[in-house]
This record gives C-alpha cells, structure tokens and sequence, in this order.
C-alpha cells in the first residue's frame, strides 16, 4: 500500500446488521480488503448534523433517504408529499429504523449502498472473484469482472 493512498483509510458503514443489502455492502468491503469501521445506527441513533452531512455529501435529500419498505414510515404519515425534509429529520432522529441503509463513506465519496454492489463504485478495489451476494446473485466472475 502506498503512503496516503485512499486504500488507507477505513471505509465507514452505517449498518443494520438485520438487513441483507448490509451484509452483502459488509462482505464486498472485507473482501476487497479494506479496514471497515461499522455505525450500527440502530443503537447509537442519528444526529441532525450527521444527516444533514450525509444526505449532501450522498447528494440525496431526507425523502430520498426515507426509508418506507419494513418501517413506519407509512403509518406515521411521512410519505405525503406535503411532509417537510425537516419533519422527515426530525422522525428520523426519533426512530433510526427511517434512514435506508446502507451508508458509505470512502474518500471518493459518499452513497446509499442499494443495491449492494452500488459500494464497489466507492472502492478503489474489487473483491477477487467470483464474488456473490448471499442470494447467489453474482456481482464479479472469476476473473474479476463485474458484472452489474
């Protein structure tokens, strides 16, 4: 590894470890061999500041951060479209489960990981193939190209 190169910094992920779309992030990570520090949200929770800082640098707004699929989004009314980036922050803060996940941060940027192999556009390495997500799917053949 060179001196200052980007492979020397860790890769962050904001994870749920209940969510595969994570693990898969997780696996491509390690396997490319990059030191990966993990933010499981669900338990340390949000900050205003810390979204806010997010969803600019992913260049993504807190609707298109808001996660509707296995949370209470719906029942709590955050998906009318009258509902404010504010009061989707706010809900946020409160219930951690909002945020979609994953979130990476590598020095070539920062991104909503999904589907999973959106994470290799981050890395500066692939992962030696064949490497597949936990379903099977192959993302790189065996001779490290990708394939989605």
């Amino acid at each position: 590894m060179m001196a200052g190169s980007d492979s020397d910094f860790p890769v962050v992920i904001h994870h749920n470890p209940d969510c595969g779309t994570s693990r898969n992030v997780m696996a491509i990570i390690r396997a490319a061999g990059y030191e990966l520090v993990v933010i499981e949200y669900l338990t340390v929770g949000w900050t205003r500041p810390q979204l806010l800082g997010l969803f600019a640098a992913a260049g993504i707004s807190a609707r298109q951060a808001l996660r509707i699929a296995r949370s209470p989004a719906e029942e709590m009314g955050l998906t009318a479209p009258e509902v404010t980036d504010d009061q989707l922050l706010k809900a946020m803060i409160q219930h951690p489960i909002l945020v979609n996940r994953p979130i990476v941060c590598t020095p070539k940027g920062v991104r909503l990981c999904r589907p999973s192999e959106r994470v290799l556009d981050l890395l500066d390495r692939a992962p030696r193939g064949p490497f597949a997500k936990e379903d099977g799917q192959l993302i790189i053949d065996a001779k490290g190209n990708r394939l989605v």
